[in-house]
């Protein structure tokens, strides 16, 4: 039950703000320099069990790369409803996506965690790139990538 609250809390925040305790968040995700194609992203929680409870948003818009975003892709089945309207272009080597969504006040403090997927075409996959607990304290705090991402942190 916990869990279809929290998705709708998520689905909420996301689509109608004003009806949930929500939180504008920046989400902010600054690439290594690696010299090869834009990155995908895939920026979506998990609940403190590990189930899947969204997505936040997918960076690169042609979806037969979306399966290189393995543990989103097992998560949803690759199912396009799931970014539908919450979509942007690949990522730059050296660059930065920034994006602020309304967050429901539920998922912080939790044991919710944000995840972040990566690929690039024609090198190595990064599935869980980054993971990092939603957490009031851990706001503003930047969290170290394992291939791709230079810095991920989160602002409210």
């Amino acid at each position: 039950m916990k869990s279809v609250l929290a998705t709708l809390a998520v689905t909420t925040a996301l689509t109608l703000p004003s009806l949930a305790m929500a939180r504008a968040v920046t989400l902010t995700t600054t690439l290594n320099n690696y010299g090869g194609n834009g990155a995908y992203l895939a920026l979506y929680v998990t609940d403190a069990k590990g189930s899947y409870v969204g997505s936040l948003w997918m960076a690169g818009g042609k979806s037969k790369y979306y399966g290189h975003l393995a543990d989103w892709y097992r998560e949803t089945g690759g199912d396009p409803a799931q970014i539908n309207g919450i979509t942007g272009a690949s990522v730059g080597a050296g660059r930065t996506l920034e994006i602020t969504l309304d967050l429901a006040d539920a998922l912080f403090d939790e044991g919710y965690t944000l995840h972040v997927d990566a690929a690039v075409e024609n090198m190595r996959d990064s599935p869980n790139e980054v993971a990092v607990a939603l957490t009031a304290d851990g706001a503003g705090a930047p969290v170290r990538g394992r291939r791709y991402v230079r810095s991920f942190s989160y602002g409210m």
